[in-house]
């Protein structure tokens, strides 16, 4: 069955993207939340089928979470040229900030200040993944025990071992299969026809800096899984320890540029980059992290669009949904540990929480700002009473 003609443009798509990667805050729960909002429930232009079948195959192929759904989002209805506006689009506004914080951080040699202002964004972000987090799994699993079951063993297993096991989401898949739907055979061949290529990129050895980058990053993007968290002790291994690329507060450096800025959390190889090689660096490591990424979202596009609908393959897509709300909701957990480190900032996430439960309409961009302000207020106070 073939998709309804769309309801939007490839404008529309552009500009949504962009303010998307602008002012998406949150990292993974919060931005694919925010796509199921947006585009789903108020703008109506993806179908609850196809962003199912779009997180069932962000889940499935490695890179960063948030990056691939939004690349099939676009491949939806405008195929490939819909998934590279929409892929580019998204990652482009992040991109162009952390370039402007790499600057700024060699020019001021650290980032206190940064830390200071982004102390209350930080909190309020918990508040508003919270919410997202919320509406997506009413939506996704509504009444059916099986779900819930499934959505509770993903989401406590991702809080104890604070990663998204994609064994389990698979696992998840085969158990609502087998349960919901009896066992059908789908005979189908995947397009493997990217994989002789990225197999001899990444054989290619070079004294070259930006080529290290680029063969190091493109390894990341194709082979770690989950969301773009995930990619961060993977990151540390290499840039820290095996090439010492980075220092270590430079490395912790990086990654809260990427927590603090909205957009992809992986958009952090950019920042690293940066550091390693300048502007140079920052593209290539971007390039290599994010084209794997691509490539293994619409090379299976395809095949996900044209049995997507087949029963037990839905069944199987339902399975591995709910465990990735479930992972989702886990890492919203492991993120608020992370953040919440004083009373005041748990002030501040409960404070979020409830307003957007409340004034369901409010933005979330007012929030930030209200935030920001409150956060530096409080850490002012703090460093005045340390004189």
């Amino acid at each position: 069955m073939q998709n309804l003609a769309p309801t939007y443009t490839k404008a529309d798509l552009v500009r949504y993207f962009l303010r998307l990667g602008t002012f998406g805050f949150g990292g993974p729960p919060a931005l694919v939340s925010a796509m199921h909002r947006d585009l789903v429930l108020n703008r109506q232009w993806i179908t609850e089928e196809d962003y199912r079948e779009g997180m069932a195959l962000a889940q499935l192929a490695p890179g960063p979470l948030a990056a691939q759904l939004a690349i099939y989002l676009g491949y939806v209805h405008y195929g490939i040229w819909g998934a590279t506006l929409a892929g580019f689009t998204f990652v482009l506004p992040s991109f162009l900030m952390v370039l402007g914080l790499g600057w700024a951080y060699v020019l001021f040699d650290g980032l206190p200040w940064m830390q200071a202002i982004f102390y209350g964004i930080g909190a309020a972000v918990i508040g508003i993944i919270t919410i997202g987090t919320y509406k997506l799994t009413t939506k996704t699993i509504g009444k059916d025990w099986l779900g819930w079951l499934l959505f509770a063993i993903s989401a406590v297993a991702t809080i104890l071992t604070e990663s998204e096991l994609l064994w389990l989401v698979v696992g998840s898949g085969g158990v609502y299969w087998l349960i919901k739907t009896p066992p059908v055979r789908l005979d189908s061949k995947v397009d493997q026809a990217g994989w002789p290529f990225l197999t001899q990129v990444l054989a290619i050895s070079t004294d070259s800096i930006l080529w290290k980058l680029a063969l190091f990053f493109a390894k990341a993007g194709s082979f770690v899984f989950g969301s773009g968290l995930a990619i961060v002790p993977f990151l540390y291994g290499g840039v820290v320890k095996e090439y010492g690329w980075l220092t270590e507060q430079q490395f912790l450096d990086a990654v809260a540029v990427a927590m603090i800025t909205p957009g992809p959390v992986v958009i952090t190889v950019a920042f690293i980059g940066y550091l390693v090689a300048g502007f140079p660096g920052a593209c290539v490591a971007a390039a290599a992290t994010f084209l794997p990424c691509y490539l293994l979202t619409i090379l299976p596009a395809p095949y996900f669009k044209r049995y997507g609908k087949h029963p037990g393959l839905k069944a199987f897509v339902d399975g591995i949904t709910i465990a990735a709300v479930g992972a989702i909701a886990g890492a919203v957990v492991v993120l608020a540990r992370r953040q919440l480190v004083d009373f005041p900032a748990i002030v501040i996430a409960i404070t979020a929480t409830l307003i957007l439960y409340r004034f369901k309409k409010l933005s979330e961009l007012g929030l930030i700002a209200a935030a920001a302000i409150v956060g530096l207020l409080l850490r002012a106070g703090i460093f005045s009473s340390l004189l």
